[in-house]
């Protein structure tokens, strides 16, 4: 991973937000735009989960989704032990909470995208959600609560490797907004090689006197 973090609490999604996530051409556009509209149609959540019970849930009830639903907070529930499973920690707690800490911070990294960053990532969560098309285009059969690290690997692979220039960005996109939310993450800045800043910025930036 080639993203040098900037601190725990300001991760570094300024270049993301400068990019186009999704360059699908007409085809693609008018997919997604579909996917969306029909996702809608059929009742797919599409607000924002907002504050969750830390009661049944790995997330912090302090915390308040601005962008992801819970559908999409599933989805990253599912695919983030096959993105970044090698780095996760070994003890089920611990574990979940560095799942649930990086939705967080995928969430609010999202949050600060431009509105046309957003709304291609709003159509790419409605193509994964929305389970005629999760099966259809991501040959996934099951709802993401129940989708094994395999099963999840399968797909990104399929994505990564595919000919179609949709799932190749929609496989960068997914992997590149959650590498940012957990390397970028101070507790796992050693699994990336990066050291953290220096002590004398530790010392002279306030942003890092309480993280």
């Amino acid at each position: 991973m080639n993203d040098h973090p900037t601190s725990s609490n300001s991760l570094d999604f300024s270049n993301i937000d400068r990019r186009s996530f999704l360059k699908t051409g007409l085809g693609g556009a008018l997919l997604l735009g579909t996917v969306s509209v029909t996702a809608g149609l059929s009742g797919c959540a599409s607000q924002p989960a907002g504050r969750l019970s830390a009661v049944g849930t790995r997330m912090d009830a302090s915390y308040q989704f601005r962008f992801l639903t819970e559908d999409d907070i599933a989805l990253f529930e599912a695919l983030l032990p096959a993105m970044v499973g090698p780095g996760l920690p070994e003890r089920p707690q611990a574990r979940n909470s560095a799942i649930a800490g990086t939705i967080e911070r995928i969430d609010a990294g999202i949050h600060k995208f431009g509105p046309a960053n957003q709304a291609e990532l709003r159509r790419l969560f409605d193509l994964l959600n929305f389970g005629l098309t999760r099966v259809t285009v991501a040959r996934v059969w099951s709802s993401w609560p129940n989708v094994t690290t395999a099963e999840a690997d399968a797909f990104l692979e399929r994505w990564r490797t595919s000919r179609i220039g949709l799932f190749n960005n929609g496989y960068i996109a997914l992997t590149k907004i959650s590498n940012v939310a957990f390397y970028g993450y101070r507790d796992f800045w050693h699994l990336s090689g990066y050291p953290g800043p220096p002590q004398h910025a530790v010392d002279a930036l306030p942003q890092f006197q309480n993280a």
